[in-house]
Formats: C-alpha cells, structure tokens, sequence
C-alpha cells in the first residue's frame, strides 16, 4: 500500500486493514480550497498533521464544510518538499490510546502545501494571492514560541528582523517578517479582515503574535516602507484580530513500534527523513487520544465551525483562566518536573515514571495539594476531572512514547510560567503562605541539579536544547557531587525573573531551594534519596 492518491484508490484493502478514510470528495475539496481558500496554517509539523488538519477532515467527512486547508512551512522547507508532496499531502494520524487500542485515520484535508520563502518568487506570490482573497477567514500557526520572537536570548534584535525592518516587506528573511509582509499584501488588496490565531503552547498567545505582527507594522511604516495605513489595519480588531487560544494534545516524535505497526500493513515508502536542520518527518504521526482547543471567539471575516468538532470558542477571559489552569497547574508543570527528574533518574518514557512511587508522588503534590488551591475555575472544563484525566489516563499511557528528554527541551523558558505564576498567585492571596510550597522549589533544584549533566548515577548524559542552557550551566560548571559550597555559586542564579518568573531571594524560597540542591548533589544516589524524603 502506498500513502498518495494512485494508492489510496484502491481503497478497500486500506478498509480491510483498519484504516479510516476521507469520506468526502478530495478533488472537488482541493479545487475549492484552492479557489477561495478559508484557512491556512504556518507550521508543518505533527501537531498540526495530529489536530488542525483532523480538524478540517472531521468537519469535511461530517458536511459541515466543504473546504479543506492549506499548510505553509516557513522553517523547513524540506519537510514540505521530501515529505507532504512526495505523498500527494496526505498523512497517516495513528492515535494511541490508553487500553491499548489503536486507530489509524489518513488524514487527507491538506488541499495544498507552501513553503514560506520569500527568495522562491512561485511559492510567496502564491501566498500572497492567497492572503489577498477574501474568502480568507483565519491563519492558525504552530511555530513554537520562539517562533514569535524578535530577539535572541539576551534581549537584541535578531539581526534578520533588523534587516528586515529597514528593507520593508518586498522580500523579509524573518519568519515574522515574511508573515506581516503578507499581512501587508492582504492590506494592499482591500484591507480586507482576517484573524490571525496563534495555537502554540504559551500564554497569551496572541499577544505574542501581535507584538511581533505590530513592530513590523511600526517600522515599516515609520521608515517609509509600508503605507501609513498598515499600522492602523493591525491594530483595529474589527479587521485583524489576534484571539488567544490553549491547545493541549500530546504528539510526540513518530515512534518505531508504530512504525512496525504500519509496516506490518504492507504500507511502502514509511521511512522518515532527517532533514538539513535536523528535523525528523515521516508520513505519520503518533498522538494521545485526548485533546482540547480553545479559542477566543473574535473572526472579523466569520470563521469555520470548527465548535463541530469539538473546538470551544469562548471569550477572552476564559481562555485565560482555561491556559492558566492548564500551563500552571494541570498538565505542563507536572510535565516539565517528570522531565527534569526523568532524565536525572535515567528514565526514556514519560509513561514509566509514573510507575515510580517517589516520581508518581511528586506530581500528585505539585498538581493537588501546591497547584489547584490556586486555579480559577474556566467554567468550559474542570479543573479536578482535567488533571485527573492527565495524571490517572494521559501521562500513564504506556503506548504514548513521549520521553522526558523530549520534554525537558527549553526549561529555562518554562519555569517563570509553569511555577512563577503559582507562586505569584500564593503571595497575592492572604489566606496562602507561599512557605507552604515544598515540591514547587525542589523543581527548580531538581532543574539546577539537572544543569550539571550528569544523572543521580554520576553518569554524563546530554542535556535537551534550550536557549539558555550555557549560560545558565556556568553557575554549576565547577560543582561536583558532595561538594558542600554550592550555595554562593548557584545564589545568582535564582534572582533570575526571566526564568523564574520572579527573584527567589526576595521571598525566601532561594534558601529553600539551595538547601535541596545541596541534597541532591551529596552523592550518587542522592536524587532518589532526596525525592524519597520529600514526597514520603
């Protein structure tokens, strides 16, 4: 069997093996696509191909729409060229789900793929034509959240978005420079409205593609290179809006063993492309069954009803209270401290450590006991049964292969939202001592401890990317396992607002987490021992 169009015609041996097809009209779906596009999504990668694109599918296999999408990449243009278009832009979704039951759907709503270059004169006039007509509802992105930034990690312009702010949008080199360049032709074509939907995994969300979105629309038109108009266009909600949303759905890397699931299908062409940036794509994706999607409901120029597939629109407000309870309390904080302790104790599933007593133990505290006491109830979903549904179904899945390593990827970015926020929210309220926030800090020493590369067996392991993992490990470069003057190398460290989300040493919790980190690095052994006095 063969993922592209010839193979899928012979559609009852994909039936008879348990897959579930598009059943809608796919040519007549991509010429109207095509024609008069409604959406479009920046970002290629497998959370997309895993819940916007099954999305688009739900609606078009139940009539509720008759247009599928279009995908643009403006990262890794191989991603496009090596894996979406060799396979006519369908995808394999294979959903794990936690009794062990797999389903597997081709994903076929992809009318068309793009690549976001703005040297390739074919690919960015067609997305110009395309941010130029007004059948053009909503752009949906899933870049990261360093995606949206302007500067490097120690606060400066990158130098392509300088660049790109003196020489106006003919030709950006910047992500979010080719994005307002587009923007602007849509603004050149009428001022026509549109919302501009970031769905990446941070706060407030839009804000940050407005930020971004904004300064190019300031300069630009302050040096003269854009219409004074520009400006104005971004910044009135009744013709581009920029709604916050919260998406929570865990997609992790395509797994081998569900590889060898396909495989044994007789499925061709499955093996996965490394591309020249690293990036690993292959024709299917692998994805928890739980998800949610949440978005202000702000579309000046209407919006599919996205609502019937699940898809809550809401107002602005809740999805804050929606994102906080989930960024801070239910799901990523308990997440990133079984990240950080997984990859110290050895661990390569996610799923594994909730096995562990200790390991189990501290994330019950840090989501129970430290966490929910805090959270505003969003009213559209609760608390309780959501982090009931993490802890007890989504996190212990063990046919979900996420790993901690994967996990503990950008930490230092993490921290001042997934902890600060909590801690903030204990110092505001009178009837809370934040002194009663016992596992909180020992992440962060958990994190410190981490920063040394080297696993509770004294072992050198590898740390993930993160922006700023060197400077950060210079605080611990010269510490070793029982050492006892720690504390005067590490202090400075934990004045850190950028990545604690405030200075530890203004509220005492420095001394807190110094004296753990002490016990962490007395010897091989000691993270256990140390989890195990803490979470007993």
């Amino acid at each position: 069997m063969e993922l592209t169009e010839k193979g899928l015609a012979k559609s009852a041996e994909w039936e008879s093996k348990g897959y579930q097809l598009p059943r809608y009209d796919r040519k007549a779906m991509i010429e109207t696509t095509k024609a008069n596009p409604s959406w479009i999504h920046f970002g290629a990668g497998n959370i997309f191909r895993a819940f916007q694109a099954n999305l688009a599918q739900e609606l078009l296999n139940t009539g509720a729409s008759d247009q599928g999408l279009i995908v643009a990449e403006g990262f890794d243009s191989e991603i496009i060229e090596k894996m979406y278009r060799p396979h006519d832009n369908y995808s394999i979704l294979v959903t794990l789900k936690a009794d062990g039951g797999v389903d597997k759907t081709v994903v076929g709503s992809i009318a068309e793929s793009c690549i976001l270059d703005s040297s390739n004169q074919a690919e960015y006039k067609r997305l110009r034509e395309i941010f130029s007509k007004d059948s053009l509802q909503m752009v949906t992105f899933t870049i990261t959240e360093k995606g949206y930034s302007l500067v490097d990690g120690k606060g400066d312009l990158l130098p392509a978005v300088a660049d790109d702010y003196q020489a106006g949008p003919g030709a950006p080199e910047s992500y979010m420079g080719k994005v307002a360049s587009l923007l602007y032709a849509r603004y050149q074509s009428g001022a026509r409205p549109i919302a501009m939907v970031s769905t990446d995994n941070c706060s407030h969300n839009g804000d940050k593609l407005y930020e971004a979105i904004s300064a190019f629309a300031r300069e630009w038109t302050k040096n003269g290179r854009a219409e004074t108009g520009f400006y104005d266009y971004v910044n009135d909600k009744s013709k581009v809006s920029f709604p916050w949303s919260m998406i929570d759905k865990i997609t992790p890397r395509p797994d081998a063993s569900v590889e060898e699931i396909l495989r044994k299908d007789d499925l061709s062409g499955l093996d996965p492309v490394v591309t020249g940036k690293n990036t690993w794509v292959a024709p299917f994706v692998n994805a928890e069954e739980t998800q949610y999607l949440v978005i202000e409901d702000s579309f000046p120029n209407g919006r599919p009803a996205l609502e019937k597939a699940g898809v809550i629109f809401t107002d602005r407000e809740t999805v804050d209270k929606v994102e906080k309870m989930k960024v801070c309390t239910c799901l990523n904080p308990l997440h990133t401290a079984l990240a950080v302790y997984g990859c110290l104790l050895g661990y390569q599933k996610i799923s594994e450590e909730m096995e562990d007593p200790q390991l189990k133990a501290m994330v019950e505290i840090i989501g129970y006991k430290e966490g929910l006491p805090v959270v505003v109830d969003p009213g559209v979903l609760d608390p309780r049964e959501f982090i009931d549904t993490v802890l007890k179904v989504r996190i212990p899945n063990p046919f979900m292969p996420d790993t901690p390593q994967r996990i503990a990827t950008d930490t230092s970015q993490k921290l001042a939202i997934r902890f600060g926020e909590t801690i903030k929210r204990y110092l505001a309220d009178p009837s809370l001592d934040v002194a009663d926030l016992k596992l909180i800090p020992l992440v962060f020493a958990g994190w410190l401890r981490y920063l040394m590369a080297l696993d509770d067996e004294g072992r050198a392991f590898e740390p993930s990317p993160d922006p700023l993992l060197a400077s950060a490990s210079e605080y611990v470069k010269d510490i070793r396992l029982g050492d006892k003057d720690a504390a005067s190398r590490v202090a400075p460290l934990l004045t850190n607002e950028q990545i604690f989300g405030l200075d530890l040493s203004e509220i005492g919790m420095d001394k807190t987490v110094i004296s753990y980190f002490e016990e962490l690095i007395a010897g091989p052994g000691a993270v256990r021992a140390t989890l195990k006095k803490y979470t007993a």
